[in-house]
């Protein structure tokens, strides 16, 4: 089988840190999924505008393929290993994505899907694009598995007043979601150790304490 991308996504994420770790849980994240040629028809968005979310079909293009046959999911804290395919590791024989998003617009002259919540950074090569339908996608009874008994709790944000001036009000409640995220590799646990991801077109500094996330830096990207 032969398959090339239908889309590219565009998003304020450039790298994989910092990306959310599943779909939905950054949900005022916007991005965009820009169809490309012969794919760039209005007529392939016909029908669209009548559904609120959209299956993603995508490539993990920053890691490639992984022959690992067990991972260390986050939710289990970075050092108990699962079975890759018992796993939504980006570590993957064949890495391929797959993410439901939720539609915000769909521009349709303009070949551009306006989406919220997704978990791609910024190039990310699409190859599908299914409507979500609730009757048969949505199972809301069904067990999780190992999620079920590790429960998730966002981090704390905390920006200073003068680099929160320097972002929208819709960047800055999308920059704290992420954040809120905890991008950090699970098993590190420093309060001295300061992190950084881009976001924007800006670099972002930060250090995390007691379950606390402290912006401490944020300047246009490839500044000194």
């Amino acid at each position: 089988m032969e398959i090339r991308p239908i889309a590219f996504f565009k998003s304020p994420v450039t790298g994989k840190f910092g990306v959310p770790r599943q779909s939905g849980i950054a949900p005022d994240l916007r991005g965009e999924v820009r169809l490309v040629s012969p794919y760039d028809s209005p007529d392939a968005l016909r029908g669209l505008e009548g559904f609120d979310y959209v299956w993603l079909v995508w490539e993990f293009s920053l890691n490639g393929p992984s022959e690992n046959l067990t991972v260390r999911p986050p939710r289990l804290g970075g050092n108990t290993r699962v079975g890759v395919f018992a796993s939504r590791s980006p570590f993957r024989p064949n890495p391929i994505g797959l993410s439901s998003v939720k539609i915000e617009s769909v521009d349709a002259d303009k070949c551009v899907i306006h989406v919220l919540g997704a978990d791609l950074a910024d190039g990310t090569p699409i190859y599908d694009i299914k409507p979500y339908v609730a009757y048969t996608d949505s199972h809301p009874d069904a067990r999780g598995g190992f999620v079920d008994g590790n429960e998730w709790t966002p981090l704390e944000v905390i920006v200073p007043q003068e680099l929160a001036g320097r972002l929208s009000a819709d960047d800055l409640n999308a920059l704290k979601q992420l954040l809120a995220c905890d991008p950090r590799p699970q098993y590190i646990d420093d309060p001295e150790r300061e992190y950084g991801l881009t976001f924007g077109g800006r670099n972002v500094r930060f250090k995390v304490s007691d379950g606390v996330v402290y912006l401490t830096e944020l300047k246009p990207s490839g500044s000194e």
